[in-house]
């Protein structure tokens, strides 16, 4: 018997309670609070300059918020940094594409492996006995995220040769290449056209249901957050004003005058 979605979902995983954020007296963040349970996609939506890029940064370490608290796994962190959210398994891509141009689709998802590797740099270089095993069972592994992202034909291309939607796809398979329980995603459809944004749509239900992963992602066009999304969180000038299922966040006024528009 296949189970729903809503069967699959667990408990919480991440909570964030009374975050607050600001850069000298500008406030990005004030007062925010909620949670995100195990094997659901989370949206955050709201319009430019809400704060959400902020949230990402807080929940991976690059910020820390100057009040709140992150509880991962029910321990609880008054300071996170990227390190350590990584290895508590939370991965993030980026609004902006941070890969290796000039390596290849292969590499560049290799990279992701770095956390994994226990051998060290010398014994990597020269492909040294375990070092050598040890990177080929990781190459299986990036080639098995490769052949899940329909990309083998670019295995060996260099990155910056590839069209846009395909740099995209490469960005999110480095970090599954991670492994991680929670995938941050930073407007994984910025910029793409309509089949682009289909496929990478499909590709972020599929690491959700195959994979397991929980997600939570920040993503401008309301049709794809209302179509694959769990449960929405609305920010509006780094305050929340609405939390819910899409179409409790659909039918919220507060929400409607906001962000959505009336005519929504």
């Amino acid at each position: 018997m296949i189970q729903s979605r809503d069967q699959r979902i667990g408990e919480v995983i991440l909570d964030l309670r009374n975050i607050s954020l600001a850069f000298g007296g500008v406030k990005a963040l004030t007062d925010i609070s909620f949670d995100v349970r195990e094997h659901e996609i989370r949206a955050i939506i709201g319009p430019n300059g809400a704060g959400k890029s902020s949230m990402l940064n807080v929940i991976n370490g690059v910020y820390t918020p100057q009040e709140g608290s992150i509880t991962l796994d029910g321990k609880r962190f008054t300071r996170m940094n990227p390190r350590r959210a990584a290895e508590a398994g939370i991965a993030r891509t980026f609004q902006s594409l941070a890969l290796f141009k000039g390596m290849s689709v292969l590499d560049n998802i290799m990279t992701g492996r770095n956390l994994r590797m226990t051998s060290g740099v010398l014994a990597q270089a020269f492909r040294l006995g375990s070092a050598e095993r040890e990177e080929i069972r990781h190459r299986e592994f990036v080639e098995n995220i490769i052949d899940f992202l329909e990309i083998q034909a670019y295995r060996k291309v260099p990155v910056g040769r590839l069209p846009y939607g395909l740099q995209k796809r490469v960005d999110l398979g480095r970090a599954l290449a991670m492994e991680p329980r929670i995938l941050l995603l930073d407007e994984p459809m910025a910029g793409m056209n309509i089949e682009e944004k289909q496929d990478m749509s499909r590709f972020i239900l599929d690491v959700n249901d195959e994979y397991g992963t929980t997600i939570v992602l920040i993503e401008h066009d309301m049709g794809v957050v209302m179509d694959i999304s769990d449960r929405v969180v609305v920010l509006d000038y780094g305050k929340k004003i609405g939390d819910g299922t899409p179409d409790e966040v659909r039918n919220n006024p507060e929400v409607i005058r906001a962000y959505l528009g009336a005519s929504n």
